[in-house]
């Protein structure tokens, strides 16, 4: 395709910001649609309430938090421009700043919006449940979910859009002389690294203060509650219980929300990146005097490169908001087919519209190329989802040994799951290989694989949908439990939770599969802005590049002993709190009096918001720690230790707590004694320690991985100008 003139780059950056504005405006009508929905019962409106009130308050007292630590890092991308030796010097300055506060602002705005409107959606499927049975209960759910899916990719790929415009005009993108149009494209793309660094940070914010908050409440209330005191889950004699139920969305709708803004925006950049060196071959006649000469032939390659990712994204948010509207239109009865043909939906639009633009942007095999890679990205995050379905959902066999297990104690319960979270990674890094050497061999280039993460992306705002129903059904059954409704209300609810669980696997195996790929092209574009690529590469065998690998390895480990040893101090704080109200009120038991809500709720806020801030912070500074010490090679190293780390210990987390909660549930239904029985009492143990594994430590590896590697890529300038402190280890 033609890209001589700015006007066509110009048209396709503005199909690609009017897709991510329809997104967001389909988003609003459905959050509309949602409050609209009457209630009906005053029950269930005060128990939605000291819910929202609940999540609200956190969310304020979590964001205050987050601005000044905002502020200081955008302060300091601002102020580094002023040293000297680092003037002219990509990626840093007062734009790159920009860049991030609004980032940082977009992935923030994304997770509040889900989470008010996840705090609206609960209490209307419960009422919908009640009035119009299951096909208007799972409409309700599944609409509230996809005010945050719809909003994710809505805010993120207009709020990068948008950005990548400006800059590319500030730095002479409309001009037509072909070298200042590349000076223009190249720095453009560098400052909206920024733009990512701010989604990643909110998103660690998101994930580690909002899994502490979920799992403190969870594992409180449900080993003093149902162990302890054997009340059923979401009991309101509990008072645990509305901080676990206001755990529910600032964890896993808030923080997921902000997680996959992150991964969504991180993926393109890495495209973006890498599409700068992308099929671009210099003949002798585009090398004079010694230096490579930039025409209009290698710069329309360059710019077709860069665009086609933004356009795939935007493609990606018209086909989510075509299934969503699908989805929609029709009664159901069955949640997870539903759930699935909104899924598949989404990726046979985008297969379609990414074969028909790839023929419009390159040329022969090349087009098929682009195409293959995307398509490999979409297939590997659908299978990546189906491993996740298999090992964790109860109607498989790995579920079952693990309920089977819980007849002979505690302990073999946590073996089993100990066991069947390892054995997931297996499957899990088979596909991921197998779509990494796909992708590359596509297109001969790194720029493949950096696509298969935009292609996996590209159907975020259904995944997301998918995803943030769970919460939202799970709420609902709550809120009918507590509002003592009908147990037919109860059945309903109940299947959809049921089917939420299964689609949180999945979506948790999705954003690991989306981590590791835009991870990888995070870490090539890192070494391609380095100038690693040019020479040798990185060299495995220097004493400082295994240093690095060491210590990247270890990180993981390091952020998750942080974050469950969090979890285990706010939940020791919350039993104490239940066993004190117990103790002090003994009506609360017999049901004649109301337990303290608030204090528990206070209980959870006040531990996430003090424990979140030290991980967050050697997320931050780790990678600017080693480049320091070890320079850009054994920086390279530590990103590659990583990587390997978090992505197995994400697996076998996310996974092994999937398939406790689930033997749990395959109990509960009845099975091997069913409530109340010693493989019940075993099962809950296996659920509680699984807890902080899939909802806290699991999901903060996807970000920790993905945060190191564009704070990387951002301090490269500083780096190039700087000798490591240890640099006699590469000598």
């Amino acid at each position: 395709m033609s890209f001589h003139l700015f006007s066509t780059t110009t048209l396709f950056l503005g199909i690609t910001a009017g897709s991510a504005l329809i997104a967001l405006m389909y988003a609003f009508i459905l959050y509309r649609k949602v409050k609209k929905i009457p209630v009906n019962n005053q029950t269930i409106e005060d128990i939605s309430s000291y819910i929202h009130e609940g999540a609200m308050a956190f969310m304020k007292r979590q964001y205050r938090i987050i601005i000044y630590f905002s502020l200081g890092v955008g302060s300091l991308l601002a102020l580094s421009e002023l040293i000297p030796s680092l003037q002219g010097a990509e990626g840093i300055g007062w734009r790159s700043a920009i860049a991030f506060v609004v980032g940082a602002s977009f992935s923030g705005f994304a997770g509040w919006i889900g989470m008010h409107t996840a705090t609206k959606a609960n209490a209307r499927t419960t009422a919908k449940a009640s009035t119009e049975g299951m096909s208007g209960a799972l409409r309700t759910a599944f609409s509230g979910g996809s005010v945050l899916g719809l909003t994710v990719v809505g805010l993120g790929l207009f709020g990068l859009t948008v950005l990548f415009f400006i800059f590319y005009l500030a730095f002479g993108g409309s001009t037509s002389d072909p070298e200042t149009q590349y000076f223009a494209l190249t720095h453009a793309v560098n400052v909206v690294t920024g733009y990512g660094l701010g989604a990643s940070l909110i998103a660690l914010f998101g994930r580690v203060g909002g899994g502490i908050y979920t799992k403190a409440a969870d594992v409180g209330a449900d080993l003093v509650g149902k162990v302890e005191s054997g009340i059923p889950e979401d009991d309101p004699r509990n008072p645990a219980v509305i901080a676990d139920n206001v755990g529910d969305n600032v964890g896993d709708v808030a923080g997921m929300g902000s997680d996959l803004t992150e991964s969504y925006v991180g993926s393109i950049i890495s495209a973006l990146t890498l599409g700068i060196y992308a099929f671009v071959n210099f003949t002798p006649e585009h090398v004079r005097d010694g230096a490579q000469i930039i025409d209009t032939t290698i710069l329309s390659g360059i710019i077709a490169s860069v665009i086609f990712p933004l356009l795939v994204a935007g493609l990606g948010a018209i086909a989510a908001v075509i299934a969503v509207f699908i989805v929609r239109s029709r009664n159901w009865n069955n949640p997870q087919k539903a759930l699935s043909v909104s899924t598949y939906l989404a990726a046979f639009i985008m297969l379609i519209a990414s074969l028909i633009f790839s023929q419009v942007f390159f040329d022969g095999t090349r087009a098929w190329g682009v195409f293959g890679s995307v398509a490999i990205g979409l297939v590997v995050g659908v299978g990546i989802g189906f491993i996740a379905e298999y090992y964790t959902s109860g109607d498989y066999k790995h579920v079952k040994e693990i309920a089977e297990q819980s007849q002979t104690g505690h302990a073999t319960n946590v073996i089993a799951g100990f066991g069947v979270g390892m054995l997931s990674t297996f499957l899990t890094v088979v596909i991921l290989v197998l779509g990494i050497i796909l992708s590359f061999l596509f297109t001969k280039d790194m720029y493949g694989i950096a696509l298969a993460a935009v292609g996996m992306l590209s159907t975020a705002g259904i995944t997301i949908s998918v995803d943030a129903y769970g919460p939202i059904a799970d709420n609902a059954g709550g809120i009918a439990q507590m509002s003592k409704l009908d147990e037919s209300v109860r059945k309903i609810t109940d299947k959809l939770d049921s089917v939420g669980n299964t689609t949180a696997a999945i979506g948790k195996g999705f954003c690991i599969g989306s981590a590791a790929l835009t991870s990888i092209g995070l870490f090539f574009a890192f070494e391609k802005s380095a100038g690693l690529s040019d020479g040798a590469g990185i060299d495995i065998l220097q004493p400082g590049v295994m240093v690095g690998v060491f210590i990247g390895a270890m990180l993981p480990y390091l952020f998750t002993s942080l974050v469950i040893k969090s979890v285990g101090k706010a939940a020791n704080k919350m039993i104490e709190e239940v066993r004190r109200q117990y103790k002090a009120d003994p009506g609360i038991l017999e049901g004649t009096s109301l337990p303290d809500y608030a204090k528990c709720v206070d209980i959870s806020t006040k531990a996430a918001l003090k424990e979140m801030v030290l991980p967050a912070m050697i997320a931050v500074f780790s990678p600017v720690l080693a480049g320091v010490l070890l320079g850009t090679e054994g920086l390279g190293g530590m990103l590659v230790g990583g990587l390997v780390s978090a992505i197995m210990l994400a697996v076998f987390m996310a996974n092994s707590g999937g398939a406790w909660d689930n033997a749990k549930k395959f109990i509960e239904e009845g099975n091997l004694g069913g409530k109340g029985s010693e493989a019940h009492k075993a099962a809950v143990t296996g659920d509680t320690v699984g807890d902080p594994f899939k909802d806290t430590a699991g999901p903060s590896m996807d970000i920790l991985i993905k945060l190191m590697s564009i704070v990387s890529l951002i301090i490269v300038p500083i780096l190039a100008q700087i000798d490591p402190l240890l640099s006699f280890l590469f000598k």
